[in-house]
């Protein structure tokens, strides 16, 4: 396909990683500069240097990488002409039409015009296999017609403009896989079946977003004899991975609930402590003034004793938050003993993953032109009579007498 040179020369098609998500190809002209936010490269400068380098620019604002295409970059890269097809959809159609080195592949579709599809499945049959693909919109057939001679498949891959619906595939068993990405992709099945070999299984896909197209897809392709019908959605289901800094021991936990339960303790006494207090203070106030002088030393000895004892309550409370915070050195009880807790690595779904994008209807057709060796009836499967088996006698030796 592209140039399997290990530096680059003029006239190679090039990657250009600027970002991770921006990626465009640029062909290698002497005398052209790639320009842009991470600063100025001249072509000349890129010939010959390894692909897969990184390069500076002139002015020292960036650099880039320069790679080899490959067909997972050239989907990520190429010029969008209409929709593509992307990576996990490619690689489930692939392996379910059993494309393989020297497959005879057909594809036909409003996707073809960008050749997401087209130059990976290329990649897998070879220059020993073939691509047939056929484009409605004649521009698009033009500009990816130069693309495919441009990547060097123009041997293995030709494309022709037509309407499948009506004018059909001017191929009769020719494939074994077909791929059809089309409006009504129930007007091609009766041409599919036509360009379809007949000596080998061929299997059939059809890319269609909306239900109401796979409902008349599927009674089309039941009309026609195929068979092992079956519909698959691709949706891609993200991973988030977050570290995690371990589980704490039990005995620690243990040891930090009961300092939690005696400082809640200790709360509950001084409310008790100070209840009790006001109670005997509205109990000892009489109407004479001698005994209200009395009553106020009282009262304040019985403050600065609750004082005394709301300062003893904090300060244990104080000693109990200390030990249930985390310890400032390693002489702290809790930890003395405890290993360190180990760190882990967590996984978990990414809530909002990227939505629908089609309904992909498969479907296989029995050969029809099997070997004579394989037509001839089977063996007679009625039981054997009951009773030994007698077998021939050997023929005798003649003598020459009997000559």
């Amino acid at each position: 396909m592209w140039s399997t040179a290990r530096e680059i020369a003029e006239g190679d098609v090039v990657i250009v990683w600027l970002t991770r998500d921006s990626v465009q190809p640029i062909t290698i002209t002497p005398g052209q500069d790639l320009n842009g936010k991470f600063g100025n490269y001249k072509h000349s400068d890129l010939v010959g240097i390894p692909y897969g380098s990184k390069v500076a620019s002139r002015n020292g604002k960036g650099f880039i990488h320069v790679l080899r295409p490959t067909p997972e970059l050239w989907t990520i890269a190429l010029p969008h002409r209409t929709q593509i097809l992307y990576l996990a959809d490619i690689a489930f159609i692939t392996t379910r039409l059993a494309i393989r080195p020297g497959s005879r592949v057909l594809e036909a579709g409003k996707r073809t015009g960008s050749g997401s599809f087209t130059h990976s499945i290329a990649r897998t049959v070879g220059p020993v296999g073939h691509v047939f693909s056929f484009e409605f919109h004649q521009a698009r057939a033009e500009k990816a017609r130069i693309e495919f001679k441009q990547h060097g498949m123009s041997d293995y891959v030709s494309l022709q403009h037509r309407n499948v619906c009506k004018d059909g595939f001017a191929l009769k068993e020719a494939v074994e896989a077909v791929f059809l990405d089309l409006p009504m992709p129930w007007e091609a099945i009766p041409f599919a079946k036509m360009a379809a070999r007949k000596d080998r299984i061929v299997r059939i896909c059809c890319f269609s977003p909306c239900m109401e197209q796979v409902s008349r897809t599927v009674s089309a392709l039941n009309e026609h004899g195929f068979t092992d019908i079956a519909m698959y959605e691709t949706l891609i289901r993200p991973h988030e991975v977050t570290q995690s800094s371990g589980l704490i021991p039990l005995k620690d936990i243990r040891v930090k609930l009961q300092i939690a339960e005696q400082a809640k303790e200790d709360r509950r006494l001084v409310q008790i402590a100070s209840s009790k207090a006001k109670k005997e203070k509205r109990s000892t106030v009489t109407e004479d003034e001698n005994d209200q002088q009395t009553q106020n030393v009282s009262n304040q000895a019985k403050r600065s004793r609750t004082d005394e004892a709301n300062i003893h309550i904090l300060d244990k409370s104080e000693d109990a938050m200390a030990t249930f915070l985390p310890p400032l050195d390693n002489t702290n009880a809790l930890h003395r003993d405890s290993p360190a807790p180990v760190g882990m690595t967590l996984t978990q779904p990414i809530r909002e993953v990227r939505g629908h994008t089609s309904y992909l209807t498969f479907a296989c057709l029995l050969p029809s032109d099997i070997p004579e060796l394989l037509k001839r009836p089977a063996r007679s499967t009625s039981p054997r009579p009951s009773g030994p088996t007698v077998l021939p006698e050997p023929p005798q030796a003649m003598d020459e007498d009997d000559l």
